[in-house]
């Protein structure tokens, strides 16, 4: 048969309380011997009763854990801190592309002739200027495409009639 289980609260009864205190120290004391034996784990406990009385336990020396807890602590900090500065600055760089996507999506409606009725005469100007500037961009690319498309075919006419001219001669003699 187990025992039944108590409920976790102040004990009220000062004897009682200081007799469950020193069972439940024991106990834990040794938990925490068992568990720097078992786990080759490096342990320090340190307790105070409610009379101010110190009790310790340390696996290696109490001194030589509470550095270690203190550096990991540093370190875990060190670690927390890096996470939030980058953090941070992805946060903004998140913020300055939703303002370029925002700016291009807006140039790209104006180019498109969509939303025109909030702009100005100057807006309108300076948007039929830049259009202008691209169709000159996009006609003289489109007249270089074309020149060069018609060397090529030049080229392939001058060697059909090469060509030819050699047949006939073959045909000739």
């Amino acid at each position: 048969m187990g025992r039944g289980k108590i409920v976790i609260r102040r004990i009220d009864d000062t004897t009682s309380r200081q007799v469950t205190f020193s069972k439940r120290r024991k106990g834990l004391m040794k938990k925490a011997k068992e568990l720097a034996i078992l786990c080759d784990a490096e342990v320090g406990l340190v307790i105070f009763s409610s009379t101010a009385k110190l009790y310790d336990f340390a696996s290696t020396s109490l001194k030589s854990v509470i550095e270690r807890y203190n550096k990991a602590k540093e370190e875990q900090q060190h670690q927390l801190s890096n996470l939030t500065s980058q953090f941070q600055f992805w946060q903004k760089e998140v913020e300055i592309l939703r303002q370029q996507l925002y700016t291009l999506q807006e140039n790209h409606r104006k180019f498109m002739g969509q939303h025109l009725s909030g702009l100005s005469f100057k807006d309108l100007q300076s948007l039929e200027k830049q259009l202008e500037t691209s169709l000159r961009g996009i006609r003289t690319k489109k007249g270089n495409l074309i020149h060069q498309d018609n060397l090529e075919l030049y080229k392939k006419v001058s060697l059909i009639g090469q060509e030819n001219l050699e047949l006939y001669k073959q045909v000739a003699s």
